[in-house]
């Protein structure tokens, strides 16, 4: 069965392709995917499922029942693109500037995309199968839009799944397992406030820019001191800003980064030492420091169950010795994951070839990755919901 859905999958490969290019050539930010979800939806209407839009303010929900059964599944992917200068060159490269789909959420699109034409075709399923795309999942809260719009109490589902396509893993591969797989994560800024002087007389200030160093390496020691050698964290600042002129010590200065865990008691532990040193450090030297701390993703945790019906779908998919059921997790981070706390579900991994990191100005999702993640989603499907079965 899943044999025969992967050749039906590559029978759609020319159109979804197109699809494929089209939504890249024209990426757009979290909350800002009207075109992207204008298209999503008129697929959807024109394989005859139900459409709902505008659920999360840019999600797209579209619902396809069969038979008498009960139950229901949810399909999840994700639409938004990066505030990234594309470099690859491609004759389908974004024509927006300062935008790009640099993590494949539009592979992801159509992969979805191309299941609910698969399963509007086959209908060997038994229930309903609610096809959610999600917009603003690069931490702008798409995930929480959703589910604050009431995403489970309009689209009730007994299971959600969802994937995402990984960079260095040969196409026709996945990579699962139970428990947690992905970082919980927060986004941070810190605000110092210090006095402005001219730059020959530095004792006139308060220089908020040797604040910003002293405190960027104390907050190191938060990671390599506070937290267990057991747990798991990350600690970054990715951004340092202050000043306009080679000869004024400047006013103030901005840092900002991210923070992973595994655990949200580690996560919180780490906020309670962040607002300590920022205050700490900051006073030693006169100035003022405030901490802005925001939780922008749960960790995304598989149940048990269903990563192992996902896995054996993927295995009857391309075999088992192409399954990795037993991954370790990484510390990048899924917002799929709130959806996953309120309903029990399974997120996996699939090859995505020889690209560019994702994140990358040369990355490009692999077209040929397309049919896996179409059979896999029908696949599931079929499994979760048999023909014949009412639940």
């Amino acid at each position: 069965m899943t044999k025969a859905a992967l050749d039906r999958a590559r029978s759609y490969q020319k159109e979804l392709v197109a699809i494929r290019h089209d939504i890249h050539a024209h990426p757009e930010l979290g909350l800002q995917e009207v075109r992207t979800a204008d298209l999503v939806a008129k697929k959807l209407e024109e394989w005859g499922i139900e459409v709902h839009r505008g659920v999360g303010v840019t999600g797209v929900v579209g619902v396809l029942r069969n038979g008498n059964g009960q139950a229901s599944v949810g399909l999840r992917a994700d639409m938004d693109a990066l505030p990234i200068l594309e470099a690859t060159e491609l004759p389908y490269a974004s024509q927006n500037p300062g935008r790009m789909h640099a993590c494949g959420h539009d592979g992801h699109t159509t992969m979805l995309l191309g299941a609910a034409k698969y399963l509007a075709e086959t209908r060997n399923f038994n229930g309903t199968i609610n096809f959610i795309f999600q917009p603003a999942e690069e931490g702008v809260g798409g995930a929480l839009a959703m589910l604050k719009d009431g995403l489970f109490e309009r689209f009730p589902c007994n299971a959600v799944y969802g994937m995402h396509n990984r960079p260095g893993l040969p196409v026709g591969k996945f990579i699962t397992g139970p428990g947690a797989r992905a970082a919980g994560g927060a986004f941070f800024d810190i605000t110092i406030t210090g006095k402005g002087a001219h730059g020959a007389h530095p004792q006139q200030s308060i220089d908020p820019v040797l604040v910003a160093c002293h405190l960027g390496t104390a907050l190191q020691s938060i990671v390599s001191r506070n937290i267990s050698a057991r747990d798991t964290a990350v600690l970054s600042i990715t951004r340092i800003q202050s000043g306009d002129a080679y000869n004024v010590i400047p006013q103030s200065a901005v840092m900002a980064g991210t923070v992973r865990t595994m655990q949200r008691d580690t996560m919180k532990l780490i906020q309670r030492n962040m607002e300590r040193l920022t205050t700490a450090v900051a006073a030693g030297f006169g100035a003022e420091a405030k901490l802005d701390f925001r939780i922008i993703f749960a960790s995304m945790v598989n149940n048990e169950a269903e990563a192992s019906l996902y896995g054996d779908a993927a295995a009857e998919l391309v075999g088992e010795e192409n399954l990795d059921r037993h991954s370790p997790p990484g510390m990048g981070s899924e917002d799929f994951s709130f959806m996953m706390e309120q309903v029990a579900g399974a997120h996996i991994n699939l090859g995505n070839g020889d690209s560019a990191a994702l994140h990358n100005h040369k990355y490009d999702f692999n077209d040929e990755t397309i049919p896996y993640g179409v059979a896999l989603y029908g696949a599931i499907v079929e499994k979760k919901l048999p023909k014949g079965q009412v639940d």
